[in-house]
């Protein structure tokens, strides 16, 4: 399966909690062809979620397409960029 990302970028700070409300809706609706993996939150000096991105497995962008429409369904006005093909590339690339 294909790794990709997308990246909510909020155009105001919200609570954690608000951002948890996306994050079960991705897992609920999720698929065996299109699945979120995990996410990265950036934060302002309160602690209130400014940018996410979310690692997804899919089968293609298609696949993946498909559940960000029923999110979005789910919580409306939730910006989103991509999804976009990714390579994960860390330290241990490289030892």
């Amino acid at each position: 399966m294909a790794k990709f990302i997308l990246y909510h970028n909020l155009p105001t700070a919200i609570p954690m909690s608000a951002a948890e409300v996306v994050a079960k809706s991705a897992k609920k609706h999720s698929t065996p062809d299109a699945y979120w993996v995990s996410s990265w939150t950036q934060v302002d000096e309160q602690g209130n979620v400014v940018r996410i991105s979310c690692e997804w497995d899919g089968k293609d962008v298609e696949s993946i397409q498909r559940v960000l429409d029923k999110v979005l369904l789910d919580v409306p006005g939730t910006p989103c960029d991509g999804p976009y093909p990714l390579t994960k590339v860390d330290s241990e690339t490289y030892r």
